[in-house]
């Protein structure tokens, strides 16, 4: 965790440390596939090594652009940017770049590769529907994200797929270049690439949720302990999670792609994805913010 006044969580930082390892061995493994298996050489490694430099350098600006995010300054948004100035300020930590996106959606995420270079997206929907206290609690939520790094993880955990789909397609298409054109090997390649892409989706698939609910459940305590008053982050869930019942399928498409960042599932009581939340179930976040305010009250 990053040294601020948020409150740390060694549990968090061992999930951190665990997934990071595995995506690790996963991004090795996956070099040695190319490397041997398809006969790209070292070709293959370089590719790797910049589409995992790519995924953590850029992942501000992707996430930002997959929600037509726009960055906005002091005197485009005075009150957001007053209000994440205080948190800033509260927390001892470095201010991110502000970004508004225009969506009935109400929701909000962090994202970016270090405290320093990142970024605090929230919709116009939010903050139509929470009042001033309670958008502070969730934007201390999300700059908590910025503090812990776990938004860099979750990046490259959650895009490692769409990255390897990438690259064996690029490998089928290379092998049958630089290959021959024995249909047999051909047919033996794209057999091993096929393999290989769904093994690595599956994989990074099940770190991105082993650490996608836990650090949902510390960033809401983290939030809840630097503001002072759980009950209107509380209060935050319940709205949201009511009104994303009322959004268009349309709009919750828009948001699919990140998903696992937001302060709230985009997801509806029909969507399918429910069955694969990257988030906690909400009476278990409103269960443990209530233990969090009779905590503070005793104090």
């Amino acid at each position: 965790m990053a040294r601020t006044r948020f409150k740390g969580d060694r549990g968090l930082t061992l999930r951190m440390g665990g997934v990071g390892f595995g995506l690790g061995a996963l991004y090795v493994a996956f070099g040695v596939f190319l490397y041997q298996g398809l006969g790209l050489g070292a070709i293959g490694l370089v590719i790797v090594l910049v589409m995992a430099w790519g995924q953590w350098y850029f992942s501000d600006t992707l996430a930002l652009k997959s929600m037509s995010a726009k960055v906005v300054t002091p005197e485009q948004a005075p009150d957001l940017h007053a209000m994440i100035d205080r948190l800033c300020a509260l927390a001892d930590m470095p201010k991110p770049r502000v970004a508004v996106a225009v969506t009935d959606m109400p929701n909000a995420f962090a994202t970016g590769r270090t405290p320093k270079h990142s970024a605090v997206c929230v919709t116009t929907g939010i903050m139509q529907r929470l009042d001033a206290d309670e958008l502070e609690g969730v934007l201390a939520h999300e700059l908590s994200h910025v503090a812990n790094r776990d938004v860099t993880v979750m990046t490259v955990a959650s895009s490692l797929g769409l990255i390897a789909g990438f690259i064996t397609r690029w490998g089928i298409y290379a092998s049958s270049m630089f290959g021959g054109r024995n249909n047999r090997n051909s047919g033996v390649a794209f057999f091993a690439v096929f393999v290989v892409s769904m093994v690595v989706y599956a994989v990074s698939f099940v770190l991105t949720r082993s650490l996608s609910r836990y650090r949902e459940l510390s960033a809401d305590r983290s939030g809840a302990y630097l503001t002072g008053r759980p009950s209107k982050l509380s209060s935050a869930l319940v709205k949201i999670s009511g009104d994303m019942a009322r959004i268009p399928n349309k709009d919750l498409r828009e948001g699919q792609a990140i998903s696992a960042f937001f302060f709230a599932p985009a997801i509806n009581r029909e969507s399918i994805g429910a069955l694969f939340s990257t988030h906690p179930p909400l009476q278990q976040r409103l269960d443990q913010l209530a233990a969090v305010s009779a905590e503070l009250s005793e104090q």
